[in-house]
């Protein structure tokens, strides 16, 4: 019987890719940032921001201040990638509650408790409650948060809103929104601010739970909302007018 060539018994060895050297760099690169803002994230939240210097941040990343200087601009725009690492996260684990349930009812009590979860979280008190507004300065703060949580709140508005019967237009969903969404911010800092965050959450939940039944029966009665104030149908009391006392009945 003929000899099997060497060629045909040695297993052939599959060919390994070349990496070139912008891709090892661009790797490098990745890393080294990502280790600077996980120590950042880290310390900031331990020490705050005026406490966590430069030094024991690249110390942390095992990567030189010319490093740092090379991805960042300096302390805050390092604290900026943070927050919004922080903010991002926080966003998408709200946006996976509300993939939960279809029913919008159930829907925003979802996404109303996975987001007080996240405010008594340390590392969203600390940078984003806390910090946030101090470092970035107000309008750059709400700028940031708009971005990545004000889309999760419009998603619950409109679910809640479309609920009824009403028709509403896009510039009347996105004014309930921002309204909401005010109310949330404010709620949030309550809880992350508290002495007992947990207790403030359960408040919060309750008072928004009551507001949330109310649309919901407004819902199931068929009231022409928004408006119902202005047809009629839903009557406001007249700051002008007084109301006259009760009679004793005698």
């Amino acid at each position: 019987m003929a000899k099997a060539s060497v060629s045909k018994l040695v297993p052939k060895v599959p060919k390994v890719p070349s990496v070139s050297g912008a891709t090892r760099r661009a790797a490098y690169t990745a890393s080294t940032k990502r280790a600077l803002t996980d120590v950042a994230e880290e310390l900031f939240t331990e020490h705050g921001y005026a406490a966590a210097s430069l030094d024991a941040i690249v110390a942390g990343a095992r990567v030189t201040k010319g490093a740092l200087y090379h991805h960042f601009s300096g302390k805050q725009a390092l604290f900026e990638a943070v927050f919004e690492r922080v903010e991002s996260d926080a966003a998408k684990r709200i946006q996976k509650a509300l993939r939960g349930s279809k029913d919008p009812w159930q829907k925003a009590i979802a996404g109303l408790r996975s987001f007080l979860e996240v405010v008594q979280e340390p590392r969203y008190r600390r940078i984003v409650i806390q910090e946030g507004p101090a470092v970035l300065g107000y309008e750059r703060f709400r700028e940031q948060e708009e971005r990545s949580t004000f889309a999760n709140v419009l998603d619950i508005v409109r679910s809640v809103l479309e609920a009824g019967d009403w028709a509403l237009d896009e510039q009347m969903l996105q004014t309930f929104a921002r309204i909401f969404f005010g109310a949330m911010s404010s709620a949030g800092e309550s809880v992350a601010t508290s002495d007992d965050p947990a207790a403030a959450a359960e408040r919060v939940e309750n008072a928004i739970g009551f507001l949330l039944a109310g649309v919901q029966a407004l819902v199931e009665t068929g009231v022409a909302v928004p408006n119902a104030f202005l047809t009629g149908e839903i009557e406001l009391p007249d700051p002008d007018v007084e109301e006259e006392p009760p009679t004793s009945g005698r």
